[in-house]
């Protein structure tokens, strides 16, 4: 299928969307670096925050093949309103509790995001996706692994994490914000769309959430946080890109 103009600004909102979400987050969680709670999850956040850097310049180059500008330019020019992260992954880390349920929610979400771009008819965006399940699978393990050993450390870790499945699912739902362009990029084999990945998300995190003994607010019932893809954001999110920036500013040929 030749692609038309409709699918190919599809595809440039779904890389940007997918980069910033990674490049976003990747500095989020670099700065558990010297602050985790035990020195292998300060290590973990640390190798985690380096995959999705890694994840986001690969994007990035995708788009830089597709017309944009190069990769550091796109990473590290843009204001606050130009990027199309959801507003999950640019909020401050606060406590492990909140990190770890965002670890948990995001990831999952991109494994399957990932999962189904291994099939998409855009072959370079196929190969990305394979070449980094490996990665992202790991990610889904960790989160895993210490959502039940925190759902099974006793009252006070159990209902911190519920708080924060509470607090934040809404937020998380966010995530799936659908694109402009959702139906074209569906018509044309692109990608299966946002509420398939929803719909694929929710049945792989509620019985697993469940089965660690959280309760998952129902979907029915939560507001999603829309906006973050069409370039709405919180106020975290610009003094993050100030900083984030500060050596480009300086040094515009440093190599990421």
């Amino acid at each position: 299928m030749e692609f038309t103009q409709k699918h190919v600004l599809g595809l440039k909102e779904l890389l940007y969307k997918m980069a910033d979400d990674q490049l976003i987050l990747g500095h989020r969680n670099s700065e558990w670096t010297g602050l985790g709670p035990m020195l292998e999850e300060d290590i973990s956040f640390s190798s985690m925050a380096q995959d999705k850097i890694g994840q986001s310049l690969a994007l990035f180059e995708l788009l830089q093949e597709l017309g944009e500008s190069d990769p550091d330019t796109v990473a590290f020019t843009r204001n606050d309103n130009q990027f199309h992260c959801s507003q999950f992954v640019e909020l401050p880390i606060g406590g492990y509790d909140f990190s770890l349920v965002r670890h948990f929610f995001f990831d999952h979400a991109e494994a399957i995001r990932f999962e189904m771009l291994a099939d998409t008819v855009f072959e370079p965006l196929a190969m990305v996706a394979k070449k980094f399940k490996g990665e992202i699978k790991y990610h889904t393990m960790h989160a895993d692994i210490f959502m039940k050993k925190l759902a099974e450390g006793g009252p006070e870790s159990y209902g911190l994490i519920q708080q924060a499945i509470n607090d934040n699912f809404g937020l998380a739902l966010g995530i799936f914000e659908p694109g402009e362009y959702e139906s074209e990029l569906i018509e044309a084999g692109i990608f299966g769309g946002e509420n398939a990945l929803q719909s694929r998300w929710l049945a792989k995190v509620v019985p697993l959430l469940e089965s660690f003994g959280y309760t998952v607010p129902k979907v029915e019932n939560t507001a999603p946080a829309l906006g973050g893809r069409k370039g709405i954001h919180t106020h975290h999110l610009q003094p993050l890109l100030d900083e984030m920036t500060e050596v480009f500013s300086i040094d515009p040929g440093a190599d990421w």
